[in-house]
């Protein structure tokens, strides 16, 4: 889901970079430790940019500062985060862990873990545009999953395979070095295949407690994080981008961190419901539809996920006072209400 604000990283992470990035021939970045010193405290994902972009436009620049900087991070550069990771009781429970606190990193980004019969994926996906995160702050994050993985399983630990979408940078020599497993890029995904024996294996020890109090901790500052928008208001940017023909509050739950009860209550709670907004969405969808492309209505009814021609002019005419076909000719849409199965209806 798009960010509805600037993306923020943990000042805790934003140190970590910029004590290990190289900027103008010296660690350090353009605002210096002390601008980041408070592990509480967030930082515009533009300003970690800036020791990225520093660091990679200088003369000599390391094609694997990336590997570097993920090698070298610490439990405390991700804030809470690392204290769940450090006292989970399996290699999937701090994945896991990953994939729901990952924000409280960085909002520049989401991880995903997709479970198979014998292996599974973790999975990194940038939010930002591909011009505002370079490969190296990739290849950072992917490391630093697994230098996060090796603290729960042990430093011999390797995944199976590690893969990047983008294209190898310098010597292959260091992916095999500091990752211990064969490495793909030009992937489809940047991933981490891990056995599922390995992901879980109990750990002892382990302390149940101590990982619940960090866990608590965590959902504090993860509710925090994401209540500054009203909820409503990232639904609606959610569904402004989803596929409008099956989604439920399941999606937008997940991607916010919430269950879709929860989701329901909140919505509720601020005078709206998820049937309005998904209704306001297939009205939106259906207006542009309708003012930039020829489709038959029935294929507009099937987009945004209506049963047909004769329920699109039904809720349209409720939304705009006028019929489909009606509307179209006053907006000077492309083509018509066009099509066997929409013509009649749009009129």
């Amino acid at each position: 889901m798009p960010s509805l604000e600037p993306s923020t990283v943990a000042a805790s992470y934003a140190h970590a970079v910029w004590t290990a990035v190289p900027a103008d021939g010296e660690a350090g970045g353009p605002r210096g430790p002390g601008r980041w010193a408070s592990p509480t405290e967030r930082v515009p994902f533009a300003e970690v940019r800036e020791v990225w972009r520093r660091a990679l436009g200088a003369g000599e620049a390391d094609p694997h500062v990336g590997l570097r900087v993920g090698a070298l991070l610490r439990p405390a550069g991700l804030h809470v985060l690392g204290h769940v990771v450090l006292t989970s009781a399996s290699l999937a429970d701090a994945a896991r862990a990953a994939v729901r606190y990952h924000p409280l990193v960085s909002q520049a980004g989401t991880v995903g873990l997709i479970r198979g019969a014998e292996r599974s994926r973790l999975r990194y996906r940038p939010t930002v545009g591909p011009d505002a995160m370079h490969p190296q702050q990739v290849e950072a994050i992917v490391t630093a999953m697994v230098t996060a993985a090796r603290w729960v399983a042990g430093d011999g630990w390797a995944p199976v395979s590690v893969a990047f979408a983008h294209p190898r940078a310098g010597s292959p020599e260091p992916y095999a070095r500091v990752l211990r497993c064969p490495v793909v890029f030009g992937a489809a995904e940047h991933e981490i295949v891990l056995a599922n024996a390995d992901l879980d294996r109990p750990r002892v020890p382990c302390d149940p407690e101590l990982n619940a109090l960090h866990r608590a901790y965590a959902d504090r500052l993860l509710r925090e994080l994401t209540t500054s928008v009203p909820l409503r208001e990232r639904v609606r940017q959610w569904l402004e981008h989803a596929p409008l023909d099956g989604s439920g509050p399941a999606e937008p739950s997940k991607e916010l961190h919430l269950s879709p009860r929860t989701l329901r209550r909140v919505l509720r709670e601020e005078g709206t419901s998820w049937r309005e907004l998904l209704d306001g969405a297939r009205h939106a969808r259906v207006r542009r539809l309708l003012e930039t492309t020829g489709l038959p209505l029935d294929r507009v009814a099937g987009a945004v996920g209506l049963s047909g021609a004769t329920a699109l002019v039904r809720a349209f005419t409720r939304w705009e006072g006028v019929t489909p076909g009606a509307y179209r000719r006053l907006r000077g849409g492309s083509g018509t209400a066009g099509g066997p199965s929409g013509t009649a209806a749009g009129r």
